[in-house]
């Protein structure tokens, strides 16, 4: 009886569909252990990717699953959390401390990537992560503005490496803190990549899950030097909805299948435009583009997100949406995009592990 209860268990937990990984929780590895102790049934799950927020919502969720199965009865579920590092092809050195490194991309400007990259950022650590969060837009800081920290500069306490500024529970490092906020970045790409590499080997970032990197628009020398240089755990696609930056997302997720930077998936903005008026709804720039395109690519659409006033009056006041309405519908859609990101990183070993090894031999 006691074998039927803990074998019925164990399939309804690992049957569960978990929302942010797609998958069963058996199938990402996610179920440590169920057995039957103190007169009844026990199971321990372990995500890999933080859930702070929602870790209660999930156990109950779990306990209710069970507590419905036929001849399970009363059951007790602990949910943990433990971010482990991507595994590492040797062919690009890992950071010291940093467990994996998520691209933030786009194929053009002006749709939303930086917003997306600090909120993204912001949600990681609300859930419990060690986040940093580093600004490689060297022609067009905008970091050091939207975490509120313009005009602040990182100091050095051994002479080598800068320390990086803080902000809402994130350290952040940017080519704005060195330089005045209106001053252009006048140089050739040589210089932008030697300024990109510098940020990121000489700021003593320390033990972090996740490094956020917010890139600039395109696909050139910044873009080639992460890749060439440091091991990404993988990249995420921001557009619009409409058809001229979805032709521009589409080259930027090309480029990161070309370097073998897995996607994480795409992040449709400004899906619709909200009046603070009346809260009248209207798809401005198109709809169901986003979409569209990662089922064309066959990655995970992470999030729709709204043209809302608010979004753009809080990230200029150096407050993100994430900081700033954690509890809120726009907030809590960043959450959910962040869930799902990290969600799915945690599992690309996955598939990455399963595919098969093919060899050709003389006969």
């Amino acid at each position: 009886m006691t074998d039927d209860r803990v074998r019925e268990a164990g399939l309804v937990v690992g049957n569960y569909v978990e929302p942010h990984l797609g998958m069963p929780l058996a199938d990402a590895k996610a179920v440590k252990s169920v057995r039957f102790e103190g007169g009844r049934v026990r199971v321990e799950i372990e995500l890999g990717f933080p859930l702070d927020r929602g870790r209660a919502a999930l156990q109950d969720q779990l306990g209710r699953l069970l507590a419905d199965a036929p001849g399970v009865g009363p059951a007790e579920v602990t949910v943990a959390c433990r971010v482990t590092a991507r595994d590492n092809d040797g062919a690009r050195p890992p950071l010291p401390g940093i467990s994996n490194v998520i691209a933030v991309a786009s194929g053009k400007g002006g749709v939303g990537k930086s917003t997306t990259a600090v909120n993204l950022a912001l949600a990681l650590a609300l859930d419990g992560a060690r986040v940093g969060l580093l600004d490689a837009d060297i022609y067009g800081p905008s970091q050091p503005r939207m975490m509120g920290l313009q005009g602040q500069r990182p100091v050095s306490t051994d002479g080598r490496r800068m320390e990086p500024l803080a902000s809402h529970g994130v350290k952040v490092m940017s080519i704005g803190f060195l330089v005045e906020e209106e001053q252009p970045m006048v140089w050739r790409g040589p210089m932008v990549t030697q300024a990109l590499t510098q940020l990121l080997a000489e700021t003593n970032w320390g033990e972090l899950d996740y490094l956020v990197v917010d890139m600039p628009p395109g696909t050139g020398d910044i873009q080639l030097t992460l890749a060439q240089r440091v091991p990404v755990s993988g990249a995420v696609v921001v557009t619009t909805p409409q058809d001229i930056a979805l032709l521009d997302a589409r080259k930027g997720l090309r480029m990161f299948q070309k370097v073998a930077v897995p996607v994480l998936g795409i992040v449709e903005n400004m899906g619709t435009h909200v009046c603070s008026k009346c809260g009248h709804e209207e798809p401005i720039f198109g709809s169901g583009g986003g979409r569209a395109m990662a089922e064309q690519y066959g990655v995970a659409l992470l999030a729709s997100l709204p043209l809302d006033i608010r979004i753009r009056e809080q990230t200029d006041g150096g407050r993100p949406t994430v900081v700033a309405d954690p509890d809120g519908p726009l907030g809590r859609a960043y959450l959910e995009m962040a869930r799902c990101t990290a969600a799915r990183l945690s599992v690309a070993h996955l598939a990455a592990g399963a595919a098969p090894r093919i060899t050709v031999e003389d006969t």
